[in-house]
């Protein structure tokens, strides 16, 4: 945590995970991978709490408008941590049944994978600044966020396959529709190698790379948590049911959320202040129990 920010009230709830906010950039919240020394490789508890982060932050209500994703120290996440035998299924000692394992393990990888859809489900955008390493559940993590900037050194790898497992935490759904390049996914996949900065942008994994990748992406949250958290929600959300619908259904899904949507009172104060060019001042959306 560096000197001008000031950490988030959650903060001292979580061994992994490093919230923290600045003063003078409000509604933003950065929360970082905190696991340096092992390059933030993932272990079961470090994975709830990831989970856990993303469905506080960002809740209706909280004065969160976005949210900046990044690591502490030389790397963003090196991966699961293969040491943890907790992610895998082992034999039972009460049944030679090998299909009642996997039965009795699918609750725990579901688990696993809500985790990282918090991410998406989350009801601001999550901006990701990735550096250094960003290795199979690091992949797999940023898959799940709304925008991604990264570092010249940035280095990623679909790694499972390389460790004997397909990855069953989103890559393999969400990365094709984040490239739209399917044959290259395929060969990113199916080799696990590593590709650099400039292929991740090339294939739209990334949209920017930065030499100061943390103030850049941080700038961009404030420019996303300026606007109208109204006409944010229902853009991110907008945008997540596009991809998985026809532009018809995509339609009347923005039709259906603007039919309410446009009665907000940001409305008007973003037309008055923007045709005298000063920055609107938008209200917080707040929870239902406030209402």
């Amino acid at each position: 945590m560096d000197n001008a920010s000031r950490p988030h009230p959650l903060n001292d709830e979580f061994a992994y995970v490093e919230i923290c906010t600045f003063p003078e950039i409000p509604h933003v919240t950065v929360v970082r991978l905190d696991r340096p020394r092992k390059r933030n490789a993932i272990n079961s508890a470090f994975w709830n709490e990831i989970g856990r982060v993303f469905e506080i932050i960002g809740s209706i209500g909280d004065g969160c408008r976005c949210v900046l994703l990044t690591g502490n120290g030389a790397a963003f996440c090196a991966g699961i941590d293969i040491g943890d035998v907790a992610f895998f299924p082992t034999a039972s000692p009460t049944s030679t049944d090998v299909a009642h394992v996997g039965i009795s393990f699918l609750p725990k990888l579901k688990a696993m994978q809500d985790c990282f859809t918090a991410l998406e489900q989350c009801s601001v955008p999550v901006v990701a600044a990735i550096h250094g390493q960003c290795i199979g559940a690091g992949i797999d993590l940023i898959c799940a966020t709304d925008v991604r900037l990264c570092s010249s050194e940035a280095v990623f790898s679909v790694r499972e396959v390389a460790l004997g497992l397909a990855a069953d935490v989103g890559t393999l759904q969400r990365l094709p529709k984040i490239t739209g390049n399917q044959s290259l996914v395929h060969e990113l996949c199916l080799s696990g190698r590593d590709f650099h900065a400039m292929e991740a942008l090339g294939i739209g994994l990334v949209s920017r790379i930065s030499e100061n990748v943390f103030a850049d992406a941080l700038h961009l949250c404030a420019t996303i948590a300026s606007h109208s958290p109204v006409a944010v929600h229902g853009t991110k959300k907008s945008l997540l049911y596009a991809r998985n619908h026809s532009v018809a259904d995509g339609l009347d899904q923005i039709g259906a959320y603007n039919a309410l949507a446009l009665q907000t009172m940001d409305l008007p104060a973003a037309f008055a202040t923007r045709s005298q060019k000063e920055s609107p001042c938008f209200n917080d959306i707040p929870a239902f129990s406030k209402l």
